[in-house]
């Protein structure tokens, strides 16, 4: 079987994510192509050597545009800051490369079109955007019982995701608060993960009307005197009209103190519920109206080889799959999808439209009206 060259940029939390992902895929899952981590980027390039020491990586270079053009390298994972994204991308695409890129997809919608194009103009090549969240067995699963129509005809999509990493007013300013190096706050950090999760339940969504709010308008200059301004949003909230009909609404915040990695949601059915949270991701919580009343009752269904491809990293209920099992199997996904042609559901795609919405939530929030997104 032909070996794929890995060539990884960033890192940080995700980079590693990223590689610990690469390294253990295979071993996993065992009907993937085989890896070779054949170079590291990050700079200074100090760091990158060091960094390809310790994930495994044969060589290490600063430069990302050497990187991307080294034929050894077949695809590439961009585990950057936001405002690298859209030229790495279309670097590599040109290049001939598959691209595994980490959410969101740049810092502006133009951004995210441009990267998309730049994918349809590489025919044979591979894209994915790091919605990891999508490939719980127990989110797969809550897709696998609406298909079947368990509990009726989805009605109502109802969301959130909070964390509590802006929340203090004395956090010192950062890239994350300026629309030239973030771009959107909250929507393009978190939101997204939520909008791919309505989406992969509830289908394409087909309008909404939203506000947004900014919590601590400046923050403290890191080692120097005075205050910078905070330029995107700290809050965002919306309520959705799907495709189908169904309605919805979703809320994000990054001030919200006490949240760690909130991201739950519920579905609501003509015949019941299903219902997630994050935070227990090993765990469904699903209604069913039938049976007698006095025995209704959500139930818990507990992950477990039941849910694939769960049994694929233990053979026994209760014993917890995690983040990091979550990058693993997009990791899985994506060289399957390189293997087959079959392009995976979070290429850049089907990224496309969930950046649609985010950018929709901002344009509404500004404008006060309800605004349509193209498909």
């Amino acid at each position: 079987m032909t070996t794929l060259g890995i060539g990884l940029i960033g890192t940080g939390f995700i980079g590693k994510a990223h590689a610990l992902a690469w390294r253990q895929a295979r071993a996993v899952m065992g009907d993937l192509p085989p890896v070779r981590l054949e170079l590291l980027c990050d700079v200074p390039e100090e760091r990158a050597r060091a960094m390809a020491d310790q994930f495994g990586f044969a060589r290490a270079t600063a430069d990302w545009r050497a990187l991307v053009a080294d034929p050894a390298v077949d695809v590439v994972s961009i585990a950057t800051p936001n405002a690298l994204h859209r030229e790495i991308a279309a670097a590599a695409l040109a290049a001939g490369r598959h691209v595994w890129c980490e959410k969101p997809m740049g810092l502006t919608l133009a951004d995210a079109e441009a990267m998309t194009a730049a994918a349809e103009a590489a025919p044979g090549r591979m894209t994915m955007l790091g919605y990891n969240y999508v490939r719980n067995p127990a989110f797969r699963h809550a897709q696998r019982l609406l298909a079947e129509g368990r509990i009726g005809r989805p009605v109502h999509f109802r969301g959130w995701v909070d964390e509590d990493y802006q929340a203090d007013p004395d956090l010192p300013w950062t890239w994350r608060a300026r629309l030239a190096e973030a771009g959107l706050g909250a929507l393009g950090d978190l939101g997204c993960h939520l909008v791919s999760l309505a989406v992969g339940l509830m289908g394409p969504i087909e309008s909404l009307v939203a506000e947004t709010q900014v919590i601590h308008a400046t923050r403290p200059v890191p080692g120097g005197p005075g205050r910078a301004p905070v330029e995107n949003e700290d809050v965002a909230t919306a309520l959705l009209r799907f495709a189908s009909g169904a309605r919805g609404s979703v809320s994000t915040s990054r001030s919200a103190w006490g949240r760690k990695n909130r991201l739950d949601f519920e579905v609501h059915g003509t015949k019941g519920q299903i219902a997630f949270a994050q935070e227990r991701m090993n765990e469904l919580q699903l209604y069913l109206a039938e049976g007698p009343a006095a025995e209704q009752g959500f139930r818990t269904i507990l992950s477990g080889p039941a849910h694939p491809p769960f049994g694929q990293f233990v053979p026994a209920p209760g014993h917890q799959l995690g983040f990091l099992d979550l990058k693993t199997i997009e990791a899985a996904e994506f060289l399957r999808a390189i293997a087959t042609g079959r392009p995976t559901d979070t290429d850049f795609r089907a990224g496309l439209h969930i950046e649609r919405v985010i950018h929709a939530i901002a344009e509404a929030a500004g404008t006060d009206r309800r605004v349509t997104i193209r498909r």
